[in-house]
């Protein structure tokens, strides 16, 4: 049993976020009933690569473990069951626009008098609050306000941005968090409250030291490519097999460690790279020397190298070598799973890992509607009459 186990949510966001946020829940135990347009469903059904017969990979993965329900949320019947279901949940998840949840009648005011004990988490751009409320927040932008994409990339070229949407998943993995403590706390009071997880602070959160090093320091800290400035050693090296490695050597004993490996014991002990802050100044240097090293092995032999000289390193990975690497697969790091449309396909296992308690994936992404009468029978109590209303009508 997962260590959500008996946690009842209701999932109405869609896109990345929101979704994100209950994947999260779900892998761990709860219960997780995805809300969706009927006829369309979750537009995320539809993006990211494709197999040879047009069925999407991303779905399987963001939707796994949660049954779907069809529900149309614009109409006075579909926020009817809205609230016919919120008593029976303890977190209902929304990605929404500010203001859209009240303009349903649907805001946590009105849901919380059904159900005093509900949690309500509301992932958005900007939250719920301050003059940027209701503006459009993709998770670019948001990265882009919270500080990510400045520093992001190389000194002599325009702002990059990571290869995912990290602003949404750090979003959805905040509301997750959130959603555990107010469920906590709940335990204490007896009563639920609203999580407000903005993108642009979830991304603010992981910036580290860099608002404090500009106001006392004057230092605004600038793109640096693949390393960090005054980290030193600790970039990715070129190999003599055309891959690099990551090399990880900043601290005084380490970097020791790295220089015998590398067969200059003396290094460890020049005026240039004595310790952590003149290594900083050098870095240029000292990273062209460690490349020169580099470029002489393989990339294979310099992480073994590594690991006996106890220097961390590693590969730099893509998908392929992530599915070969023996650690990933003695751990199960990547499992695979049974998908009706795809058949096999792996993905990343449920994290972090719990030793009593752990995740688990149970299945893959839904099926439109799935589960629809199944919940407005078991959760709703409504009667099949009245579910086959709700058919006609085009509401689920």
């Amino acid at each position: 049993m997962g260590p959500l186990e008996g946690i009842r949510v209701l999932e109405l966001g869609q896109l990345i976020a929101g979704p994100f946020c209950g994947q999260y829940l779900a892998d761990f135990g709860a219960e997780v009933v995805k809300v969706e347009p009927p006829g369309r469903g979750d537009p995320m059904r539809q993006w990211g690569s494709t197999d040879a017969h047009g069925n999407t990979v991303w779905w399987p993965v963001i939707a796994r473990n949660k049954r779907s329900m069809t529900l149309d949320l614009r109409t006075e019947a579909g926020q009817a069951v809205i609230r016919e279901l919120a008593a029976q949940v303890d977190v209902i998840i929304e990605n929404f626009r500010p203001g859209t949840m009240e303009r349903w009648g649907l805001g946590y005011e009105a849901l919380s008098e059904i159900n005093p004990g509900l949690v309500m988490v509301r992932i958005t751009g900007f939250g719920q609050t301050g003059p940027y409320a209701t503006r459009a927040g993709y998770a670019s932008v948001c990265e882009a306000m919270g500080g990510m994409r400045y520093i992001a990339g190389y000194p002599d070229r325009p702002p990059v941005r990571m290869g995912i949407s990290i602003g949404d998943t750090l979003a959805g993995m905040h509301g997750a968090m959130g959603a555990m403590m107010a469920l906590h706390e709940r335990h204490r009071s007896g009563r639920g409250q609203v999580v407000d997880s903005a993108i642009y602070e979830s991304v603010m959160t992981v910036m580290e030291s860099l608002i404090p090093e500009y106001e006392k320091t004057g230092r605004i800290r600038e793109r640096s490519g693949s390393r960090l400035d005054g980290i030193a050693p600790s970039n990715a090296y070129p190999c003599r097999d055309g891959r690099e490695v990551v090399i990880g050597a900043n601290q005084d004993t380490v970097f020791r460690r790295l220089c015998e490996a590398m067969g200059a014991p003396e290094l460890a002990d020049d005026p240039r790279y004595v310790d952590h802050q003149s290594r900083g100044r050098n870095q240029d240097a000292l990273d062209a020397r460690i490349a020169d090293w580099t470029r002489a092995h393989d990339a294979d032999e310099i992480v073994e190298r590594m690991a006996e000289a106890g220097v961390p390193a590693g590969h730099v990975y893509r998908a392929p070598e992530m599915l070969a690497d023996p650690h990933m697969q003695a751990r199960e790091s990547i499992v695979r799973m049974q998908d009706a449309r795809l058949g096999e396909i792996p993905m990343q296992n449920a994290f972090p890992r719990l030793s009593r308690s752990p995740g688990c994936i149970e299945h893959t992404g839904p099926a439109l509607g799935e589960h629809t009468r199944g919940v407005l029978q078991d959760w709703a109590a409504l009667t099949p009459e009245h579910i086959e209303r709700l058919a006609e009508q085009g509401v689920i």
